[in-house]
C-alpha cells in the first residue's frame, strides 16, 4: 500500500478574513467521496489543514482507485491545504499511521473526523460471516482505532500543559438509532459508534477533548439504490436537502471553538435541519416491592406501556 502524502500549499479564499478553523489540523476518514469529501472541503473552507483519508474501495470493499488525491486538488484550487493518506483506519497499524504521520508532517493533531464505511446489506437469515465482519471492522474498528491512537496523543499532549481544543466527530446513521431492515450488521455498527460516542467523550473530557457523532441524511453511494427518484437533485435552483456538501458545515461547527462546551451528542443532519437526538430515556414504569413473577407482569402490561405501541418502533421521529 502507498503511505506516501500530497501535499498542495496556498492561503485558502473565505468570505471572511478570519475562518473559525485556521491553524487547525484535521483528519477526515473515507473523505475521497461524498459526505467525507464534503467535510474535508468545510473543513479547508474554514481554515484547516486537512488530511484526506480514503483507502480506494468501492462500496462493497474492493480496490479502485483512490479518490483521495483529487479532492486534495480540489481544496487547492480553492486556495487551501490538503494531503491524501491511503491508510486502512480499520487496522491497528494503519490507523496508528495515520496519526503519527499526520503529526509528524504538520506539527500538531486538533481534529479527528471519522467517517470511512461500507455496506453489505443482507437479510439476517442470509447474511455470511463476511457480511457481519467486515461492516463491524470497518465502521466501528475504523472509528475507534484512529480516535484511541488521537487520544494518546491528545492525553499525553495535556498532561503536559498543551493547549485544549480537540474535536472527534463520529458518523452515525439513523438506522443504528431506529433499526434498518436487511442492515442487522450496518445498524449494529452505527448504534456501537453512538455508544462509544459517549462514553468516549466521559472519558476524554479531562484532556480538553469533545465527541460527537452526526447521522446525516445525503445522497452518497450507499444511498442512492434505496433514495431512488426521491434523493434526485431538484430542477432549477431549488434548494437540494440530498446534497452530501450540506452536512460539512455541522462538521465544522462541532470542530470550532464555539462548540467546545458541546459533547456526547447526537445529531441527525438533513438539509438545513438539524435534529438534537436523546436516546434511551426511560418513557415508563412499573413496580413492586417483591421479586417480579410472570403473571405479575401479564397484570400489569397495559400500564407498563400505557399509550406506546409495543410492537418494533417507528423508524424517525414519533412514537
Amino acid at each position: 500500500m502507498n503511505h506516501d502524502w500530497l501535499c498542495r500549499g496556498g492561503m485558502l479564499y473565505r468570505p471572511s478574513s478570519v475562518g473559525a478553523l485556521d491553524g487547525k489540523v484535521a483528519i477526515v476518514t473515507g473523505a475521497g467521496r461524498g459526505i467525507g469529501r464534503g467535510e474535508a472541503l468545510a473543513l479547508a473552507a474554514e481554515g484547516a489543514t486537512v488530511v484526506v483519508n480514503d483507502l480506494g474501495t468501492s462500496l462493497d470493499g474492493r480496490s479502485e482507485t483512490s479518490q483521495a488525491e483529487q479532492v486534495v486538488d480540489d481544496i487547492a484550487s480553492r486556495g487551501g491545504t490538503a494531503a491524501a493518506n491511503a491508510d486502512d483506519v480499520a487496522s491497528w497499524s494503519g490507523a496508528r499511521r495515520l496519526i503519527e504521520s499526520t503529526i509528524d508532517r504538520f506539527g500538531r493533531l486538533d481534529i479527528l473526523v471519522n467517517n470511512a464505511g461500507v455496506l453489505r446489506d443482507q437479510m439476517s437469515f442470509k447474511m455470511d460471516e463476511e457480511a457481519w465482519d467486515s461492516v463491524i471492522r470497518v465502521h466501528l474498528k475504523g472509528h475507534f482505532a484512529p480516535t484511541r491512537f488521537a487520544s494518546e496523543h491528545w492525553r499525553a499532549q495535556s498532561k503536559a500543559g498543551i493547549e485544549s481544543g480537540r474535536r472527534v466527530i463520529n458518523t452515525v446513521s439513523e438506522a443504528g438509532l431506529y433499526g434498518g431492515t436487511g442492515q442487522a450488521n450496518y445498524a449494529a455498527a452505527k448504534a456501537g459508534i453512538a455508544g462509544m460516542t459517549i462514553a468516549l467523550a466521559r472519558e476524554l473530557k479531562n484532556y480538553g477533548v469533545t465527541v460527537n457523532a452526526i447521522a446525516p441524511r445525503a445522497r452518497t453511494r450507499m444511498t442512492e439504490t434505496v433514495l431512488g427518484d426521491y434523493g434526485a437533485p431538484p430542477q432549477g435552483d431549488a434548494f437540494d436537502e440530498w446534497d452530501p456538501e450540506n452536512i460539512g458545515p455541522v462538521v465544522a461547527w462541532l470542530a470550532s471553538d464555539d462548540a467546545a462546551d458541546v459533547t456526547g451528542q447526537v445529531f441527525v443532519v438533513f438539509g438545513g435541519r438539524l435534529h438534537l437526538m436523546d436516546g434511551w430515556t426511560m418513557v415508563s414504569e412499573i413496580e413492586q416491592g417483591e421479586r417480579w413473577s410472570v403473571g405479575a407482569i401479564a397484570a400489569r402490561k397495559a400500564e407498563l406501556f400505557e399509550d406506546r405501541r409495543s410492537g418494533a418502533p417507528k423508524m424517525g421521529f414519533g412514537r
